[in-house]
C-alpha cells in the first residue's frame, strides 16, 4: 500500500514509516547539495529555516528554465548521490527539524543515528528518471543563493505533488543500504574462498 504524505510532516507520522514503505510525497520541499549543507552547518542561515521545519531536503541538482514572466520551470529533477552530505546531514536534520531526506545511494551511520534521534527518514528516488520526476514539481516557490552557488547548488524551494519515493532508512535504525552491503560482502568473501 502506498502512503501519501504532505509537508509539513509531524514526527509522529515519520515514526510510523518503516524501511521498504512506498510513499507519494506532496507539499513544499527544498533542494540542497554540498555548498548548501556546508552553509547550513557553518552559518546556520535563518532564511531557509521556515521552509525546512517539518519538510524534506532533496539532494538534487536540477535543470531549470527561466520563463518570460520571471518564474522558473524544472526540466529535470533527478536525485544526486547522497553520501557526499554525510559529514553534515545529521546535524542539519536535527538543527532544522527536517523530517526527511531524498536522494540516491543511501547514507551512513552518522545520518542513521540522526534519523533515530530526531525523527526523520531517508527516501530513495529513482536515479536516471530526472525528467519524469520533474513532472511532480508543480511550481518553484523561491530560490536562494542562486548567484553565489549557481543553479545546481542553490536552495530551490519547490512544491511537489505525488513524488514517488521509497523509505530505505527509517527512524528505527533500519537501513536497506546497510543490509545490501552486508550481504554483498558476505557473498564476495564466499566467491573468493575466504569464507
Amino acid at each position: 500500500m502506498t502512503i501519501k504524505l504532505k509537508t509539513p510532516i509531524s514526527e509522529e507520522e515519520i515514526r510510523k514509516l518503516r524501511m521498504g514503505d512506498e510513499v507519494l510525497l506532496s507539499g513544499i520541499i527544498v533542494t540542497a547539495r554540498d555548498q548548501a549543507h556546508k552553509l547550513m552547518v557553518e552559518k546556520k542561515p535563518d532564511f531557509i529555516r521556515p521552509y525546512l521545519e517539518g519538510s524534506v531536503i532533496y539532494h538534487c541538482g536540477p535543470v531549470v528554465r527561466k520563463n518570460p514572466d520571471g518564474t522558473w520551470t524544472f526540466i529535470s529533477a533527478g536525485p544526486t548521490t547522497s553520501i557526499r552530505e554525510e559529514p553534515y546531514q545529521g546535524e542539519v536534520i536535527c538543527e532544522y527539524k527536517v523530517r526527511g531526506v531524498i536522494g540516491k545511494g543511501g547514507m551512513g551511520k552518522k545520518t542513521l543515528e540522526a534519523l533515530k534521534k530526531c525523527g526523520a527518514v531517508y527516501f530513495h528516488a529513482v536515479g536516471g528518471a530526472g525528467t519524469l520526476i520533474a513532472n511532480s514539481v508543480k511550481r518553484v516557490v523561491d530560490v536562494f543563493m542562486l548567484e553565489e552557488f549557481g543553479t545546481p547548488e542553490a536552495f530551490w524551494v519547490i512544491e511537489v505533488e505525488d513524488l514517488p519515493l521509497v523509505v530505505t532508512m527509517d527512524s528505527h535504525g533500519e537501513s536497506i543500504h546497510e543490509k545490501v552491503l552486508e550481504k554483498s560482502k558476505e557473498r564476495f568473501l564466499r566467491l573468493v574462498g575466504l569464507k
